[in-house]
């Protein structure tokens, strides 16, 4: 019987610690991308992509990158004295355990820089998104042939 209470001792910091070091999950929902031209002669010198993100634990989205653009900066957007104004996200997104966050038209999203292809219609854009502590995601958000209607609420 004296070993069990020495056993119990032992074990227990160990599962404590094996606990606390896994990373959380992220989960990603409903993600898209707006169709844009590939050139600035054709007009686009950007693309916005859009998502759920829901995490297990408490996570930061960190960073975005993608092989189909220059680069991917995570912005916000947000009206002024009128203004709309976009502003990069340098800091990235928090995500609260367990709260699904938006990344929606007119608020937080990716920004897809430079594209090296047309973001056309029926295609796709392949992501990556790392994160503070969960491992980095990678998907393939479609570029819908309609863009779907914007999320109502704010998240």
């Amino acid at each position: 019987m004296a070993r069990l209470p020495v056993l119990v001792l032992i074990t227990g910091p160990l599962l404590a610690a094996a606990t606390a070091a896994t990373p959380p999950a992220v989960k990603v929902t409903d993600a898209w991308c707006r169709a844009a031209p590939a050139s600035a002669l054709a007009g686009a010198l950007a693309g916005a992509c859009y998502m759920t993100l829901t995490a297990s634990g408490g996570d930061r989205l960190a960073a975005v990158e993608t092989p189909a653009a220059d680069h991917g900066e995570i912005h916000t957007m947000d009206m002024s004295g009128g203004v709309m104004r976009m502003r990069q996200l340098t800091d990235g997104i928090l995500l609260p355990a367990g709260q699904s966050v938006d990344l929606k038209p007119g608020a937080r999203h990716l920004m897809i820089i430079g594209p090296r292809q047309p973001l056309a219609a029926g295609g796709g854009v392949p992501l990556t998104l790392r994160f503070e502590k969960a491992a980095p995601l990678t998907l393939r958000a479609p570029i819908p042939i309609a863009a779907p209607p914007a999320a109502t609420g704010s998240r």
